[in-house]
């Protein structure tokens, strides 16, 4: 059985130190959430605080209506993959996935028709009788995976568990983990520092910076739009630029240097003339057919498949990157070309000056 995961204005201190100052969420019934941010953010320190191994020295932590703060860890019925596996050496790979089942006493046929089945779910089957020595670390996570759900736990936790493996592998394991995942419909918490990770096995993500939460929303929406200007930078690569923004008589205006453009709507400006900071990605940059942009030189590119990023010092001299899909026809570029670029005004992301606001999101932005 999934559950709700509530967390109500926790906190958490160690010593005078605060890792966690006020932080609320809710995570639904059998959702993929990540926590996603910098080392040090303090997911590690939510992930251990909901699992039981961490204190909790304010607020609230539920499953469902059931407030576990005072619960001891086996008690709360959670399944943990660790991030260096934690399998058992001595024991092969049937009996490290039992493991769990054989603890609680249940029948032994009980056991074996599980165990079997569990195999088969994340396809180790074939190596029930290896020695963990002889594993690769993809089947080695595999059974710590199996381990973890065999139990039929309400919440699965799992601290970076792809950290160990070579990129190749995390990627076959990251798109195994959420195939499985969504096959037994257990509610997971998943730490990660790796934006990429987080984007391709997520229902939604709570990225962090100082045990604050910055912004909640699927990958598509923190994508699109970040709720401040740390999120834009830390999700994916963005170009920060200076910018101004006026209301006009055909609505908000756009000023990069001497560079114009009309934004038709920006849903949070409430009009006046302000200084911002503007977020722009690779291909939210096209090339111009008039002067009227950023104009600049290019220094590099580099081809990679099916697009090139192109890198260019603008003349105020600052770089930014912009990528062409090869698809789209347009010519090549060598360094020393002048390019003028111009921006779609409808995916770029504005922020306020201090670039802690989005004046571009909705209004309500999870965060």
């Amino acid at each position: 059985m999934s559950v709700r995961i509530i967390c109500d204005r926790v906190v958490k201190k160690y010593g005078e130190a605060v890792i966690i100052p006020d932080l609320s969420l809710e995570i639904k019934e059998g959702e993929f959430f990540t926590l996603l941010g910098p080392s040090g953010c303090g997911k590690t320190t939510l992930l251990r605080m909901i699992a039981g191994f961490n204190s909790i020295e304010g607020g609230t932590i539920k499953f469902n209506d059931s407030v576990i703060n005072d619960l001891a860890p086996g008690k709360r019925n959670i399944g943990m993959v660790f991030q260096n596996y934690a399998i058992f050496p001595h024991m092969n790979v049937w009996k490290n996935v039992a493991f769990g089942l054989t603890n609680r006493n249940l029948p032994k046929d009980d056991i074996a028709k599980r165990v079997d089945k569990m195999l088969a779910t994340v396809r180790i089957e074939q190596f029930k009788d290896r020695m963990p020595e002889r594993l690769s670390g993809g089947q080695q996570q595999r059974v710590a995976l199996a381990r973890a759900i065999v139990i039929e736990p309400d919440v699965l936790l799992m601290d970076e568990p792809l950290s160990n493996l070579d990129a190749k592998l995390r990627v076959e394991m990251r798109n195994a983990i959420k195939e499985i995942q969504k096959t037994v419909n257990i509610t997971t918490v998943y730490v990660t520092h790796d934006q990429e990770e987080a984007m391709a096995v997520s229902d939604r993500i709570a990225i962090m910076k100082d045990g604050v939460i910055q912004h909640i929303g699927t990958p598509k929406e923190i994508y699109k739009r970040p709720a401040n200007m740390f999120v834009a930078t830390f999700i994916g690569h963005s170009t920060i630029l200076d910018g101004a923004l006026k209301q006009t008589g055909s609505g908000p205006e756009l000023s990069i240097g001497d560079y114009r453009v009309a934004m038709g709507t920006v849903p949070g400006f409430d009009g006046g003339e302000t200084k911002v900071k503007v977020s722009v990605r690779p291909e939210e940059f096209y090339i111009g057919d008039d002067d009227a942009g950023l104009k600049g030189v290019i220094t590099s590119s580099v081809l990679l498949g099916f697009y090139t990023e192109n890198f260019i010092k603008l003349e105020n001299g600052s770089f930014i990157k912009f990528i062409v899909d090869e698809k789209t026809g347009h010519r090549e570029f060598n360094a020393g070309d002048r390019v003028t670029l111009k921006v779609y005004p409808e995916k770029i992301n504005i922020f306020d000056e201090t670039g802690a606001k989005s004046l571009s999101a909705p209004a309500g932005i999870s965060k």
